[in-house]
């Protein structure tokens, strides 16, 4: 399962990245935010825009034990039903943001924290699903995604190998035909360092899926290192402002930014292309630059060629240099004029 296709789009290894602008909480709490992180992530060239459907309730419970309570980072001292109240996009505003990315022609789907959310994006028709990294462990909840039939992508951050291979058997189980798989750190933001990408080669030997990554860290560059590596999926979150003081924006692309992520990770796709050794139509006026083999001196049909009738020099019209030991002490089969190339025809072998 080397490609999957949304709303058209196919994604593999031979189609430019697919360029996924997550909205999550950065509409804080405005549905005009909302519309306007959808309209410019479409002025910006990604492919899709992404939700995330759930409420505190369908989350979390309301509870203020210690265990429901952030430690550290970027939510330190908050309960988690508070964060999700305030994070999650209501439900109401589905249609009128379905509505208007259609409208827009941008692709919007989201991420179903439970079967509730899963059955309101099921009527919304939205094209295809988002597993996000803290439910890949919930195999419940992607047997039942997998149901829907349509194209499913995992994030994979804190799962392990075998989790990950738990996750796609619960998803291709459930009836999924169209699976991808996203290299995640689950970290807000995550240091470039922990990102280990050489793991994106394994994943896609590994599982033999299409592999993309869920991108944390503060800037672009991981995200364009990880196409040359074989990610045909980026995700990143999006905002109009990261300092708009919202849950994630501090961690999240500016519109510039995610133009430049669209543009130069469609260079660094161009750029990874395929094996090849040939000489490439950029390189077609410089074969004059190459070093080639010239008669220095004339000759005479039947003379013997000594080191003194021959040079490697600019420009590449001779032949080759690896031939100049093989053509001394032979002779030529035609009169030769100084200062021009070798031709192997010429000479008596």
């Amino acid at each position: 399962m080397k490609e999957i296709t949304i709303a058209g789009r196919r994604i593999s290894q031979q189609d430019a990245p697919y360029i996924i602008a997550e909205l999550s909480a950065n509409h804080n709490g405005s549905i005009d935010t909302a519309f306007k992180i959808i309209e410019q992530a479409h002025k910006a060239g990604a492919d899709a825009i992404k939700l995330q459907t759930y409420t505190a309730d369908t989350i979390t419970l309301d509870c203020d034990a210690p265990e429901f309570t952030i430690q550290g980072g970027l939510w330190d001292g908050r309960s988690l039903y508070e964060l999700y109240e305030e994070a999650h996009t209501p439900w109401d505003w589905h249609k009128p943001l379905f509505d208007y990315a259609r409208q827009l022609g941008i692709t919007m789907f989201s991420s179903p924290f439970d079967s509730t959310a899963v059955d309101l994006l099921e009527d919304l028709n939205a094209p295809a699903y988002k597993i996000a990294s803290f439910e890949a462990v919930d195999l419940p909840l992607i047997r039942y995604v997998a149901s829907t039939g349509k194209p499913m992508i995992i994030s994979t951050g804190m799962a392990d190998a075998d989790e990950i291979a738990e996750a796609i058997a619960a998803a291709q189980d459930g009836g999924c035909k169209e699976l991808a798989i996203l290299h995640c750190v689950s970290g807000y933001p995550a240091p470039a360092a922990d990102y280990n990408l050489a793991t994106i080669a394994d994943m896609i030997e590994r599982f033999g899926l299409v592999t993309g990554l869920s991108d944390h860290t503060l800037d672009n560059t991981t995200a364009i290192a990880s196409v040359m590596l074989g990610a045909s999926i980026i995700e990143k979150h999006f905002t109009l402002d990261r300092n708009g003081g919202g849950p994630d924006d501090s961690f999240s692309l500016e519109p510039e930014d995610l133009i430049a992520l669209c543009r130069d990770s469609k260079t660094a796709w161009q750029a990874r292309g395929q094996v090849d050794y040939g000489k490439k139509s950029s390189e077609s006026g410089n074969v004059q630059f190459r070093r080639s083999l010239y008669f220095v001196k004339a000759l005479n049909a039947g003379e013997t060629i000594t080191q003194a009738h021959i040079r490697s020099v600019r420009p590449g019209y001779g032949a080759a240099p690896k031939y100049l030991d093989q053509l001394i002490g032979k002779t030529v089969n035609t009169d030769i004029a100084a200062n021009t190339p070798v031709k192997l025809e010429q000479v008596n072998f």
